[in-house]
């Protein structure tokens, strides 16, 4: 059968709640084999056992029947710890996603073009990080970036921004590097939309489009609470109650976990010189102190 991103299998890089539900919805609704590495074993255990929560879950609610998810559970492959990234040799596809740090994505990206296929999708699911950045590391040692081989190892690489939590949120957001080819983001586009989500487009500016206006946001619910101007609480009860929001900017924050908003803040500030894009101290030392929201157990709420 033809298929139009043409990825018989898919490699994802890290099995952290976002590489897990990328690697779940991977399996379940694009139905393709999944290779999934993390550098801790305890993690990968970790992601896997996730995986099979989420699937028992959807079954109990009638969402998929039994041997849907039996299927979906049989495509996830762990990679073997000492293979590392050349576990990933045969995949046509692989979607990372680490931490928010771009020395480790470059570093990643130029072992992968070195490992992989030359016709091979290296996909960043970063969520503010520089696609363009990212997509040069993938240039091979010796070649230029106006090369024929330094163009086309470039162009591969795309950025795949799913939402947490992936297999709930229906949106994907496509970022093309100056570097990325039209056939690198119509397969990446493909093969987002085989996994049952909504796609939409955005420039590579800092913070891309979900980001560049949510994390300002954050950041400012944040400054309101630093300067006394109201209670936790009554923050985000105004933007429940008055905007109609799901949660609050102080509780998004929390699950999104502080640690992940103080970095996209920085790269935010750090991309463009400006300083409504300053951190907030407060956020600062919340991380400072280890407080990263519901994943550390405390936040700006306490969830021990």
């Amino acid at each position: 059968m033809s298929i139009a991103h043409a990825i018989r299998t898919v490699g994802v890089l890290g099995a952290g709640q976002m590489g897990t539900g990328i690697a779940l919805v991977s399996a379940l609704r694009a139905k393709v084999p999944v290779l999934l590495y993390d550098q801790s074993q305890d993690q990968l255990k970790k992601g896997l056992a996730f995986a099979e929560k989420l699937l028992e879950k959807d079954v109990s609610k009638g969402k998929i029947k039994s041997e849907e998810a039996k299927e979906a559970r049989a495509r996830i492959m762990p990679v073997d710890s000492s293979l590392g990234l050349k576990g990933f040799r045969d995949t046509d596809m692989v979607i990372e996603a680490v931490s928010e740090n771009l020395p480790l994505k470059q570093t990643i990206f130029s072992t992968l073009a070195a490992e992989l296929s030359p016709d091979a999708i290296l996909a960043s699911n970063t969520s503010s990080i520089s696609i363009t950045k990212i997509a040069a590391s993938a240039i091979p040692k010796g070649a230029s970036a106006a090369s024929e081989e330094g163009k086309k190892s470039a162009g591969r690489v795309v950025g795949l921004h799913f939402f947490n939590p992936v297999p709930v949120m229906k949106l994907v957001e496509l970022i093309s590097a100056l570097q990325t080819t039209q056939d690198t983001l119509d397969r990446a586009r493909s093969f987002a939309v085989a996994c049952g989500k909504e796609v939409t487009t955005s420039n590579d500016v800092p913070g891309f489009v979900s980001n560049a206006l949510l994390m300002p946001f954050i950041n400012e619910a944040i400054m309101c609470l630093e300067k006394g101007t109201a209670t936790r609480d009554d923050i985000d009860t105004t933007l429940k109650l008055g905007m109609n929001h799901p949660m609050g900017p102080l509780q998004l924050a929390d699950f999104i976990g502080l640690d992940t908003c103080l970095a996209i803040q920085k790269t935010l500030y750090e991309g463009t010189s400006d300083s409504k894009y300053r951190p907030s101290i407060l956020l600062e030392r919340m991380v400072d102190a280890g407080w990263y929201g519901k994943k550390s157990g405390k936040g700006f709420y306490d969830y021990r």
